[in-house]
């Protein structure tokens, strides 16, 4: 069993700068990762570049560990894009937008890999 947090998305610049180049080696570190604090690092045992795995209601997805100073402790960031849009629901509230804030969710250690967009993705079509 996983680690109970909160779950926050949102947009960084460096994953604003490659909205037009997905399938990059850059966009995929920045935005296929999970910001969290040091101490909740600890408690999982990762550190940062391991994979972990966060859980909500919506779904599950693979991540890398990133420390990220001024996080908040039992709360973890995913950047905005295809691993984040994996744990939060489809749903928009009639705002064209889905929820991306305040998310319920568990996260863990795990050996998994980190899938590529392109994995990810197939993993959707199916």
């Amino acid at each position: 069993m996983g680690t109970k947090v909160n779950l926050i998305s949102g947009r960084t610049i460096v994953q604003g700068q490659n909205l037009d180049n997905k399938l990059s080696e850059e966009y995929f570190n920045e935005v296929a990762t999970c910001e969290m604090n040091k101490a909740d690092m600890e408690k999982l045992g990762v550190t940062g570049g391991d994979s972990v795995k966060v859980k909500t209601s919506y779904g599950e997805v693979v991540v890398r560990a990133k420390e990220k100073e001024g996080t908040p402790e039992g709360v973890i960031f995913i950047p905005m894009g295809p691993w984040a849009n994996a744990v939060v629901s489809g749903d928009t509230h009639g705002a064209g937008m889905p929820q991306y804030k305040g998310i319920d969710a568990e996260i863990e250690p795990t050996e998994e890999e980190v899938l590529h967009i392109k994995e990810l993705m197939k993993r959707y079509m199916e």
